[in-house]
C-alpha cells in the first residue's frame, strides 16, 4: 500500500541521480524547481501536490529547494521560478515555467504519461 508521501519528496544534490533520474525509469517524474520566496512557486506547488495524489502513483513529484541546490537549477540551465522538468527513462523530455493553470497541468502530465509508456 503506497502512502502519499511516496508520489512526493524532496530531493537534494546528493540524492537526485537515485530520486529523479534512476526513478524515472519506472515512473515518469515531474522535477519542480521553486524557492520559498518565490509567489507563482506557492501557487503551483499545492495544485501538484492535488494531481500527484489525484493521479495515484502515474507519476512522481519530485521538488527541489533551488536557493539549497543551486547546483540542480544551474544543470538545468533554469532562468526562473518553478520551473517544472518531465523526467522519462533518465531524460529530461519536456519543461514549463511559472504556475499554469489546471487544464494545462493536466495536459502536460497526460502527455508524459503516455510518452513513457510508449517508448
Amino acid at each position: 500500500m503506497h502512502t502519499h508521501e511516496q508520489f512526493s519528496y524532496d530531493v537534494e544534490e546528493a540524492n537526485f541521480d537515485e530520486l529523479v533520474v534512476a526513478r524515472s525509469h519506472q515512473h515518469p517524474v515531474l522535477l519542480d524547481i521553486g524557492a520559498d520566496w518565490c509567489a507563482p512557486c506557492k501557487v503551483l506547488a499545492p495544485k501538484l501536490e492535488k494531481l500527484v495524489q489525484e493521479y495515484g502513483g502515474k507519476f512522481l513529484l519530485a521538488k527541489v529547494d533551488a536557493d539549497e541546490n543551486m547546483r540542480i537549477a544551474g544543470h538545468h540551465r533554469v532562468r526562473g521560478f518553478p520551473t517544472v522538468i518531465a523526467y522519462s527513462r533518465g531524460q529530461e523530455t519536456d519543461r514549463f515555467h511559472s504556475a499554469q493553470p489546471d487544464s494545462f497541468l493536466r495536459r502536460f502530465i497526460d502527455k508524459l504519461i503516455e510518452q513513457h509508456q510508449v517508448r
